[in-house]
């Protein structure tokens, strides 16, 4: 089997900045390497937006435009709709029966979302059910390495778990899976926050047009402590040059402001311009390229619904796969 990757998003709006440091970055690097599989985990959408069909349904377009805005080749990269295909829930279903209930309720990404949430002992069988969708995600292509942000990394552990358990029970069906994250491991906030998220208001979207990124670049945190421009600032967590580090490519301006700003001899104004200006620079291609496919909705439909045919296939024999390792057939 050729090496092949799987990741993706879950369509609960546009893609901001911090998922093309987190993963798509590297989607875009390696689709020329592997042999790649984009999932839009519609599905998943539903555990936070039950009652919202529409907006997971725009969503999942909008997403789709955002990958391919990012640089994806249809050609290259397969992008698929988690619910086309249906073969993924009974993976998922045949995994729940490898892992325990009080495993699931151990994963970070579930223990966050039941405290933030305030659901008590209120969720879903769906939102326990997240984790397990994910691991029939990325066996269910056979993935091997699966690009993700650092908060996505527990998910990976449990994919291996089941993988290992699956294997001694079973016989050699699947490989253990790596995963790859990128060079900016985690994206602050333009409001300083740790987390950057869609609910937080504080993030610069990749179809944010240029006189939006300019203005939330003018407006993002800095030093608390630095009262005027010719106060000592602190550079390091200091979220302007985070994102300078991130996405401005003139390495020596970078230096050279993170040397005056220690020193007091320049101001936020002018270190927050000169971010606007590589900013905008690496989102215009981003966005021209978004443009075309904005025009065009029906070539996007088309590309998620080939996407989602050449996937089920290859789900489909892994299915077989599993089924006949566990006597399932007859």
């Amino acid at each position: 089997m050729s090496k092949r990757i799987l990741t993706g998003d879950t369509p609960t709006g546009k893609l901001h900045i911090g998922h093309y440091v987190g993963t798509l970055a590297n989607r875009v690097k390696l689709q020329n390497e592997y042999e790649t599989f984009i999932i839009l985990a519609d599905l998943h959408a539903f555990t936070t937006k039950v009652d919202k069909p529409d907006e997971i349904a725009e969503s999942t377009l909008q997403v789709a435009m955002d990958n391919l805005a990012a640089g994806l080749d249809p050609a290259k990269a397969t992008i698929f709709v988690e619910s086309g295909i249906p073969e993924i829930y009974e993976l998922a279903a045949i995994f729940s029966m490898l892992v325990s209930h009080n495993r699931i309720l151990r994963n970070p990404t579930i223990k966050d979302e039941i405290v933030s949430k305030g659901l008590g002992d209120q969720f879903s069988m769906g939102l326990l059910n997240y984790p397990l969708f994910q691991v029939a995600d990325i066996l269910g292509v056979k993935g091997t390495l699966v690009p993700v942000g650092v908060d996505q990394l527990p998910h990976l552990e449990l994919t291996n778990e089941v993988v290992r358990r699956f294997n001694s029970m079973y016989g050699n069906v699947f490989d253990e899976i790596e995963g790859l994250v990128g060079e900016v491991p985690k994206l602050v906030g333009t409001d300083g926050s740790p987390k950057m998220g869609k609910s937080l208001g504080n993030c610069i979207y990749l179809s944010d047009d240029e006189e939006t990124v300019r203005e939330k670049i003018m407006g993002m945190y800095t030093d608390p402590n630095r009262i005027h421009p010719t106060d000592p600032g602190k550079v390091e967590g200091n979220p302007v040059f985070i994102y300078h580090d991130a996405f401005n490519p003139n390495k020596e301006e970078v230096a050279d402001l993170k040397a005056r700003y220690e020193k007091g001899t320049v101001g936020d104004v002018e270190v927050k311009q000169k971010l606007f200006v590589a900013m905008n620079g690496f989102l215009t291609p981003i966005r021209e390229r978004r443009k075309e496919y904005e025009k065009n909705p029906d070539l996007v439909k088309k590309i998620l619904s080939e996407g989602t045919q050449k996937a089920r296939e290859v789900v489909q024999g892994v299915l077989v796969e599993v089924k006949q390792a566990m006597k399932l057939t007859f």
